[in-house]
């Protein structure tokens, strides 16, 4: 099976599907109508010129892109949610741009609040919390062994914690929706409602099996990379951050493009993980997701030049 290359996220109502630089937003609006947006994202890696190409280090400028692209995209998707009896006033040139600095300065504190949030609580806490094991006079190896038990059991439950809210749920069910849309692609099917409900919504290149790979990343070289001090300790576990992200994206992308069964086995505990994070999605986000898919990418002809006649409809 080749991969296609398309990826995307699920946004509120809708999902953000992106091929090469251009990237479609299609949302479900309050009127039942599907609105879609189609734009191109350079991002970081691309001025970067070869030094994109090289590995481990693009995966941490790629890392960076996602997270700007998605929170972009997922603050667009808002739009359409914000409340409808506010009255809209015309705004002049001046206020438009005013706005538009604002919007940006947003984002970029959220996209670096959420940063800073994340390696806290999964990589920082983790180890302080396993400081307060120290009395059992632990071995250093049974020190770090317990750092990833705890740090695997956050992530979890950090998972299971939000996968039981309402908003989050419907989230998770668009996600399972692109999935299934890239999948349906992959295998040769027509993309139709049908064929895209027939299939799965677990995929090896997703997002949430790049955590998990994060995590496991992040437990085997802190396992190596140990200090006597505390304090260095900590400053360690936030300076491997690119490393561990370089190292986890290349680990993803292999998983994504291998039909190695050493890969395929690495990437079940993802594939698991996914059941919490896709949900079997309605008609009617299947219909948004195809609407995402249909504006990037041209699935007639990667269907004609990867399985020309021999695949049949289901």
């Amino acid at each position: 099976m080749k991969s296609s290359n398309i990826g995307g996220q699920a946004v509120l109502e809708g999902i953000m599907m992106k091929n090469e630089e251009e990237y479609a937003v299609a949302v479900r609006k309050p009127d039942g109508e599907i609105e879609v947006k189609v734009d191109t994202y350079e991002g970081v890696a691309k001025k970067l010129g070869e030094i994109k190409k090289i590995p481990f280090i693009r995966g941490i400028f790629s890392f960076v892109d996602s997270l700007v692209l998605g929170m972009s995209t997922l603050m667009y998707s808002a739009s359409f949610w914000e409340d409808e009896e506010e009255p809209e006033k015309a705004l002049t040139e001046a206020e438009l741009r005013k706005q538009e600095k604002q919007e940006k300065f947003m984002m970029g504190g959220t996209i670096a609040f959420s940063i800073v949030f994340a390696v806290a609580i999964f990589m920082v806490l983790p180890y302080v919390l396993t400081t307060f094991l120290k009395r059992f006079d632990l071995s250093a190896g049974m020190f770090a062994v317990c750092e990833g038990i705890i740090k695997i059991l956050i992530f979890f439950g950090y998972i299971l914690m939000i996968s039981q809210m309402k908003d989050i749920k419907r989230v998770f069910m668009y996600h399972g929706s692109e999935h299934k849309c890239i999948n349906c692609i992959e295998h040769g099917l027509e993309l139709t409602v049908e064929n895209v409900k027939k299939s799965s919504r677990l995929h090896k290149r997703c997002g949430t099996s790049f955590l998990l790979f994060v995590m496991i990343v992040s437990i085997i070289l802190h396992f190596f990379v140990r200090f006597d001090s505390g304090v260095w300790n900590v400053i360690a576990r936030i300076l491997l951050v690119p490393v561990i992200a370089g190292i986890s994206y290349e680990l993803i992308k292999w998983a994504g493009n291998s039909e190695n069964k050493i890969i395929g086995t690495l990437s079940i505990p993802g594939l698991m993980l996914q059941k919490i994070t896709t949900k079997e999605p309605e008609d009617d986000m299947i219909e948004v997701a195809i609407r995402a898919v249909e504006a990037v990418f041209d699935w007639e002809a990667y269907r004609e030049e990867n399985f020309g006649e021999a695949v049949h409809d289901v």
